[in-house]
């Protein structure tokens, strides 16, 4: 039986050291490119095949990225946020194209995940989509930090927070819905998410709507804020609050689109006309945006872009190349539910 090759038949046929040999097939540049294609080629014609875990054995890398997802409550059983569905495909995508698998593990914010990814060589990085409440979230950042764990989270972008962060542009996104249902008349605006600490990114939205509101030169305010979180029925709850509550409103921005179709759901049992009586907006547009009824006019964040730059950033970082938090741009999706062209 014919044994296979190794990367010492290699370099006796090249001519080469055995070192040599494994720089060039892994095509490094301290190789000069004739070298590496000479060995490439003989290594191809003695059919060798590198012999991935010795490798990574040697270099203490796993090729592996994990992807810690973060229970959400939701409407059926799989507790996964739906906007993440969508940047899952594109992480997954991007990370075959840097040669990494990736590791996809479903969390409970209890459980000690920050412990033990990094440290046992399950993963050389993490990527973090989803966080609950970012008061107690950011507890187990800091602990990332302090054990020079490589990882990068989908989130807000905020001055002084551990670690990097890539997010939309959410004071933008507010500022743009806010500025679409100005052109459309409307003039007593409700929020509802929520607009603390404790929801960063409905913050910035809230922010960003208020910024556009204080710049109309028409008489416009701010009616009510009502605390949600991202699902339909809580969406519901704070809509039927809002409508209990007597006040005027003619314009609902939504922190997310899942509290829009609930709200929208509030809107339709008190037969108030959408968007003739009121108007309502959401932020992240996702594929049921477009099939609820009526449609949603919504914010979007371009989740392909998303995964692609959590990917490339992660891996810039296990490089220890330098790195930034980035903010990347959303864009308005006119449908029915504000009026205006569609």
């Amino acid at each position: 039986m014919k044994s296979r090759a190794t990367s010492f038949d290699i370099a006796y046929q090249a001519g080469v050291s055995q070192s040599t040999v494994s720089r060039a097939l892994r095509d490094s540049p301290l190789v000069n490119l004739e070298t590496r294609l000479k060995i490439q080629k003989i290594a191809k014609e003695l059919n060798y095949k590198v012999d991935k875990n010795a490798s990574n054995l040697r270099s203490q890398h796993t090729g592996t990225l994990a992807l810690l997802l973060f229970e959400d409550p939701t409407s059926d059983d799989s507790q996964i946020n739906p906007f993440f569905l969508s940047m899952l495909g594109s992480i997954t995508h991007a990370s075959a194209r840097y040669g990494y698998d990736l590791l996809v593990s479903f969390q409970q914010l209890s459980n000690d995940w920050h412990a033990d990814y990094e440290d046992s060589h399950k993963a050389d990085g993490l990527i973090l989509l989803g966080y609950g409440d970012y008061v107690e979230y950011e507890e187990k950042l800091l602990k990332l930090v302090e054990q020079n764990t490589h990882f990068v989270r989908w989130g807000a972008v905020l001055e002084g927070q551990p670690g990097i962060s890539i997010g939309c542009d959410n004071l933008l996104g507010g500022y743009q819905m806010a500025q679409h249902l100005l052109s459309q008349g409307r003039q007593k605006f409700a929020f509802l998410g929520g607009a603390s600490s404790h929801c960063p990114e409905f913050l910035e939205r809230f922010e960003g709507m208020n910024k556009a509101l204080d710049e109309s030169v028409q008489p416009v305010n701010l009616v009510s804020q009502i605390d949600a979180i991202s699902t339909e029925e809580s969406g519901f709850d704070a809509a039927t609050k809002l409508l209990a509550s007597g006040v005027e409103f003619d314009a609902i921005f939504c922190a997310s689109d899942l509290i829009a179709m609930g709200a929208i759901r509030a809107l339709r049992e008190k037969e108030i006309a959408i968007p003739q009586q009121v108007s309502v907006g959401g932020f992240d547009d996702l594929p049921m945006a477009s099939f609820c009824n009526p449609s949603l006019t919504t914010i979007s964040q371009n989740t392909k872009s998303a995964g692609e730059v959590l990917v490339a950033t992660l891996l810039s970082m296990i490089k220890h190349e330098e790195v930034h938090p980035q903010r990347l741009p959303t864009s308005l999706v006119i449908r029915n539910s504000c009026g205006g062209e569609v």
